[in-house]
């Protein structure tokens, strides 16, 4: 089973380390504490609606973005689950 958090904050580092930025960097012009944001990129934290928007903003990469890969992440994943399930029945 693929958990949400860890996917959204693979692709939030994903895009911070692509930048070249440090957490300090990013945690603070999104104006959350730098722990918080190690938490929610290791998928240890799950983050708000309003806290997602603030770390896209300060990694100036649209929130529909990270949102749409996550989403093709998850899809990929599900179908991989399948197929094993389909391949695992018969």
């Amino acid at each position: 089973m693929i958990v949400l958090r860890s996917v959204i904050g693979d692709e939030l580092r994903r895009e911070r380390l692509g930048q070249g930025r440090t957490l300090r960097e990013v945690s603070s012009q999104a104006r959350v504490s730098l722990g918080y944001l190690s938490e929610v990129e290791r998928g240890q934290k799950e983050a708000s609606s309003e806290l997602l928007a603030a770390i896209c903003g300060a990694l100036d990469v649209p929130l529909s973005s990270v949102l749409q890969s996550v989403s093709t992440k998850v899809a990929d994943h599900e179908a991989h689950e399948t197929k094993q399930t389909v391949t695992s029945a018969a």
